[in-house]
């Protein structure tokens, strides 16, 4: 792609993007553009993931890898281009109600919780299913409690939310 259809492209990705989003959920994607812009230049490269990546400790990320993920954007990835992007992540997401419904069913009782071992038999055998591997990302990422139980409601909640609710809210 030539570098003024490229860039024509990513003008148009970023047409009102900002509208999109919340301003404290713009002053987020700010703040980790900026994390992720290791060498502050206003754009994120490839050696910018790397960086990233590495900062996570995961130091093997592989040149493909990183070709896919730049190759996503409709050119230079700078601080608007990459908030279209998450716009178009999460444009047709689930609101929080449909996916909090979604658990529901699994817990006629109401609780708020669903046993690990449970949800990790559904997930794993049901429609899209979900591999050991993405299990067990999950179950770190939302670990249950020493019960086994996994809180669906917080996970829902960070999943729509990105943050941890607060204990007295609920």
């Amino acid at each position: 792609m030539s570098p003024k259809k490229a860039k024509k492209r990513a003008e148009a990705a970023s047409s009102n993007v900002f509208s999109m989003f919340e301003q404290a959920q713009i002053q987020e994607f700010k703040e980790a553009f900026t994390i992720m812009d290791q060498n502050r230049d206003g754009f994120i490269d490839k050696n910018d993931l790397r960086g990233t990546y590495a900062a996570l400790g995961r130091i093997n990320v592989n040149q493909e890898e990183l070709d896919e993920m730049l190759m996503e954007a409709p050119g230079p990835i700078n601080f608007t281009v990459f908030l279209s992007m998450f716009g178009e992540k999460l444009k047709g997401s689930d609101p929080e109600d449909t996916i909090l419904n979604a658990f529901k069913v699994f817990d006629p009782e109401g609780k708020g919780t669903l046993n690990k071992d449970y949800v990790s038999e559904m997930l794993m055998t049901q429609a899209d299913r979900f591999s050991a591997e993405e299990m067990e990302q999950m179950f770190i990422a939302f670990p249950p409690d020493v019960a086994g139980n996994l809180d669906y409601k917080n996970l829902v909640h960070i999943i729509t939310h990105g943050e941890e609710k607060d204990q007295d809210q609920e």
